[in-house]
Order: C-alpha cells, then structure tokens, then sequence
C-alpha cells in the first residue's frame, strides 16, 4: 500500500494534467479540421456539378463525377488528418516521432518493392478517376464483364451485374473497358422486314413510331434527338435489315429501346408488313428413294 502511495507521490501531476489538456486539444482540433474538410468537399461537390451544367453536360453525369471525385478526396484527405494526429500524441506521450517516420520510410520502400501489384492497382486508380473514364452509375464492360459501377476507390472497381453479382477489378488488372453511359447513350436497332416489303413504307413508319414515342411524355425526356435512320443495312437470310438508333439520357437506351420495340410490333401488324422468319428447304432428292422419305414426312405430319 505504501509502495502505491508513494507512486502517486511521485507522479508530476502537473505535467500529466497538461500533456492531457494537449492531447485532448490536439483530438479536437483534428476533428474540427475533418469536419471543416467535409464541409468545404460538400460545397466543392455542389460546384463541380454546377460548372459541369454550365459546360453543357448532364446533370446526372456531372452529379456521378462530383460523387466519386469527393468521396475519394475525403477518404484520403481524413487518413492523412488521424495519422498526424496520432503522430503529435505519441510525440506528448514522450515517445520521439522521429524514428517511426525514418521506419515509416523504410517501410515504405520495402513495402513498395514487395507489394508492386497495390502500388500499380493504386497509381491506375488514381489516372481512372482523374481521366474521368467511368464514375459510381454508370454501366461498363471490364475485361469483359458488363454491369452497373457501384464504387470505385484507389484500388479496387466494383461492378454488379443483371443477375445481381458482384464482381470486383484490381485497377492495375483492366485492361479494357468500354463505358456504355459515358455523356450519353444510344439504342441500336436492326428491324427485320420481308423482301416482298417496300423499305421505303417500312423506313416511313419506324419514323411514325419514333416520333410518337419521342412526344410521349412518359418517354420525351429520356430520348435526346429524333430517331435516326441508317437505311438497309444488309440483306440476310430471310429478309431486309434495317438499321438506326435513337440517342437518350445515359442508361435510359433499354428503358426506351424496349417501348420502341414493341410499337413496332403493333404498328407493323397494324399494318399488315411481315416480320420474317428462318426458313428452311429440304432438298429430298429423285427417284425412289425421294418418294419413300416423301410418305415417311406425310405420314409423321398425319
């Protein structure tokens, strides 16, 4: 008991209280600056969708830039905040900083050297987002893989799927990557007819429909533009393909691509133009041998 008295004794109270007062100053300070950071990045955020509207881009586009830009810049800016913090009250707890920041380097080297892939994942991630090449929204194909962008961070590009999977990319592993809702986005049709079929009526009436889905208010802010129509584009197997597209708002291709497609069934029963379908000639051959297959294929169908 008096070994703990004299402990007590012993200790510079004065000098505790202080370095508690410092060390307690020095959390608030930090918290006040992260606080102050996230402010400034919410109004950041709010400028760069307000200077992304001025140039001409879509809200929703410059909305999903601003995000990612942000969210980033707040992850890294607020680690960088904490690990000073906790720097300055190891230095009041008496230990020197000095040493850990000399083996925080050294760290670093060895770290750098064993762990190229994250170094490469990190330097990539860092030119996709500041290159603006795909943000958190948007629908791209990675390596080969479509799906919805659900996060991007420094390291790591998370896509999810129609089928709801999540397939997650090393930035340092895309290789390639086609964003299919960059600024905006097209529905690409190829409309089969019957030979027997003018094209020219055919072109008329997938205008009619385009332009009546286009005053559909349903539908009127989605499409950008009037319907596009390339003309024949091939002849195939059993009929005419004609080609267009129609530009939309970013994602909103299949929303409006679908409708489409469907008034284009109605219009064209409605108007009695033939959609075609395969078909196929059997050859049966001569002489006996045909009019035998020839009783065998009546009899099946009897």
């Amino acid at each position: 008991m008096e070994f703990v008295v004299e402990y007590f004794l012993e200790v510079a109270w004065q000098d505790l209280i202080f370095a508690s007062l410092r060390i307690l100053l020095v959390v608030v300070i930090a918290w006040l600056i992260a606080s102050f950071l996230k402010s400034g990045l919410r109004r950041l955020e709010k400028s760069l969708i307000e200077r992304g509207k001025q140039q001409g881009e879509v809200p929703s586009e410059a909305s999903k830039r601003a995000e990612t830009l942000v969210r980033l810049l707040r992850q890294a800016m607020v680690i960088m905040i904490w690990v000073v913090s906790i720097l300055v009250i190891l230095n009041e707890f008496g230990l020197s900083i000095a040493p850990i920041i000399a083996s925080a380097g050294v760290v670093g080297l060895a770290v750098g050297f064993g762990a190229q892939n994250l170094v490469r994942d990190v330097i990539s991630g860092f030119f996709l987002i500041l290159e603006n090449q795909v943000r958190v929204g948007d629908v791209a194909v990675v390596n080969g893989t479509g799906g919805l962008v659900e996060s991007i961070n420094f390291r790591t590009l998370q896509l999810r799927d129609l089928e709801g999977k999540v397939h997650i990319f090393p930035n340092g592993s895309i290789s390639s990557m086609t964003n299919l809702t960059y600024g905006w986005s097209a529905y690409v049709f190829d409309i089969p007819v019957a030979y027997k079929e003018n094209t020219d009526r055919v072109v008329k009436l997938i205008e009619k429909v385009g332009q009546e889905l286009r005053d559909d208010p349903e539908y009127h802010t989605s499409i950008l533009d009037d319907i596009e129509i390339f003309g024949v584009d091939k002849f195939d197997d059993s009929g005419v393909i004609i080609k267009g597209r129609i530009r939309t708002l970013p994602i909103k291709q299949w929303f409006v691509g679908r409708e489409f497609l469907r008034r284009i069934k109605l219009c064209f029963d409605d108007e009695g133009i033939e959609i075609p379908f395969p078909h196929r000639t059997l050859y049966l051959g001569q002489g006996e041998e045909a009019k035998l297959t020839a009783a065998m294929l009546n009899r099946e169908q009897s």
